[in-house]
């Protein structure tokens, strides 16, 4: 019998009863099927809307934020999960705060180096039949049921965007926020991925044959920064933080803005970037 030799970077074999394996979701599957009552398909829109709603009152006050994506299945020993624990604290440090799916592995990782720094750090969960636990390094976890709502709440809040290596759920996330920056719905955020060796065989195949077809143009291919180092990634969120987009966070008026208890506020973490934080990486930067 041959033996299998797996990579030191291939993630630990999973069990059908990990994170983020196929809900079995008899709703969802109705949805799906084409239309349904009137009655039926009003009460659905009301429960988007109430979700949607609850997401926007959750993260109004959370600040600037890095959103990192990455796979729930790399273990706390694996090298990619210690790469995401050092941006998540480069992220906090900045004074941006942290924003992940809020479950294990990549999304652990960033939480939990944001947390070692005081950095502020959320969790944006989707419900699935495998009951999950939120990672313990959020300081605000908010859970949904639609995808598509918890992909809004991911882009709304954030100057920026970085994937670990991650699968079927990380494409999904990174290349839908390209598809925007390149149709022009959203500003030229950064677009980064961090592990050269990981991603190299994507950016081959979108050099190779998406640029030489024309199905994309070298512009959409050079957005995107492909790095093993979470300094040079902050660096290049502070570049477009300041440069690109003249960045400064800062509660409007005289008053600091406080959350209101009657529209369900109460307790929301409220972050003010401090601009002097990043504009210091640009000063490293141009001392180096």
């Amino acid at each position: 019998m041959t033996e299998v030799v797996k990579s030191p970077q291939d993630p630990p074999a999973t069990s059908d009863t990990e994170w983020g394996k196929r809900p079995d979701d008899a709703a969802e599957e109705k949805f799906l099927h084409g239309p349904r009552a009137r009655s039926s398909e009003l009460a659905r829109l009301v429960r988007i809307t109430l979700e949607t709603l609850k997401g926007l009152r959750s993260l109004h006050f959370v600040g600037p934020c890095v959103t990192v994506f990455g796979s729930a299945r790399f273990k706390e020993d694996h090298p990619y999960y210690t790469l995401a624990c050092e941006m998540g604290r480069l992220i906090g440090r900045s004074g941006f705060t942290t924003l992940t799916g809020g479950g294990p592995g990549i999304m652990e990782a960033a939480n939990r180096g944001a947390r070692e720094v005081g950095g502020p750090s959320i969790g944006c969960n989707i419900k699935l039949p495998m009951e999950q636990e939120p990672n313990p390094y959020v300081d605000r976890f908010i859970e949904f049921r639609y995808f598509f709502i918890r992909k809004v709440m991911l882009v709304k809040y954030s100057y920026a965007f970085i994937a670990l290596p991650g699968g079927f759920g990380t494409l999904d996330e990174f290349f839908e926020i390209a598809v925007l920056v390149q149709t022009g719905k959203v500003r030229n955020f950064p677009l980064i991925f961090i592990g050269k060796e990981f991603w190299e065989p994507l950016m081959t195949f979108m050099r190779e044959r998406l640029i030489k077809q024309g199905t994309i143009d070298q512009t959409d291919f050079d957005r995107i920064l492909v790095t093993d180092s979470p300094e040079e990634a902050m660096q290049r969120i502070a570049d477009a933080a300041i440069k690109e987009f003249g960045f400064e966070w800062k509660p409007r008026g005289k008053q600091r803005i406080r959350p209101k208890w009657w529209l369900g506020e109460s307790g929301i973490l409220f972050q003010t970037i401090d601009f002097r934080k990043v504009r210091d990486w640009l000063v490293r930067r141009d001392r180096g």
